[in-house]
C-alpha cells in the first residue's frame, strides 16, 4: 500500500521514519519532495576507454558554480538529495522524476528501490534528454520519494550504500559474480 502525506507525517512523528531536513511544502498527497544537494559526479571520460562491471570506474566531481550546475546534452551525471532518508523494516521507497522537470526532458531516477532499513542521502541518476543544456540550481525540488508498507516487517538493508552521503559512485565491482 502507498503511503499517503498523511502517514508519511505520522510516520516521521512517531520516529518510525526520518526525512531530514524536512518543510511541509514538501509534503505531497502521496510522496515527499526531494531537493537537489550540492555533490554532483560523472565518469571520467578523459580517464576511461571502457567501463566494466568488475573494476571501478573513474568519476570526476562537477562543482556548482553560483549554486546551479549546468547538465549539458545528452548527459549523464550522479547527484545526490539535500535530505538524509531513513526507512523503518516495513517499508520501502522508490524514486521518481517530478512531472513538470520531466517535461523538460531531465530524466530522474536511481536504480532500484530505496530498501527497508536504508539510511543515507540518495544518490539520483540524472539524464539530460534533450539537445539543449539544462540549468539545474541545488535546493531545488527535484524528486519524489513514493513509499509502500510492506505485508510483514523484512530483514533490514545491510548493503554497500548504506549510510551513503553524496552522489555515490557504483560499488558493482564489489559484488561477487
Amino acid at each position: 500500500m502507498i503511503l499517503s502525506g498523511k502517514s508519511i507525517l505520522s510516520k516521521i512523528k512517531n520516529n518510525e521514519l526520518e526525512i531530514s531536513p524536512l518543510t511541509n511544502e514538501q509534503i505531497q498527497p502521496a510522496s515527499v519532495d526531494l531537493r537537489l544537494g550540492s555533490h554532483f559526479v560523472t565518469i571520467d571520460d578523459y580517464n576511461e576507454s571502457l567501463i566494466t562491471l568488475c573494476e571501478p570506474a573513474a568519476y570526476r566531481r562537477i562543482t556548482p558554480n553560483n549554486g546551479k550546475i549546468i547538465l549539458p546534452a545528452q548527459t549523464f551525471i550522479l547527484a545526490t538529495t539535500v535530505e538524509t532518508v531513513r526507512l523503518p523494516n516495513n517499508v520501502t521507497a522508490f524514486v521518481e522524476g517530478r512531472s513538470s522537470i520531466g517535461r523538460l526532458g531531465l530524466f530522474i531516477q536511481n536504480a532500484g528501490w530505496v530498501d527497508p532499513g536504508f539510511k543515507g542521502e540518495i544518490t539520483l541518476e540524472l539524464f539530460n534528454a534533450n539537445r539543449l543544456p539544462i540549468e539545474l540550481p541545488v535546493g531545488r525540488r527535484i524528486c519524489q520519494l513514493v513509499m509502500a508498507e510492506l505485508n510483514e516487517e523484512a530483514e533490514p538493508y545491510k548493503g554497500k550504500y548504506l549510510n551513503q552521503k553524496g552522489a555515490t559512485s557504483s560499488e558493482i565491482f564489489k559484488e561477487i559474480m
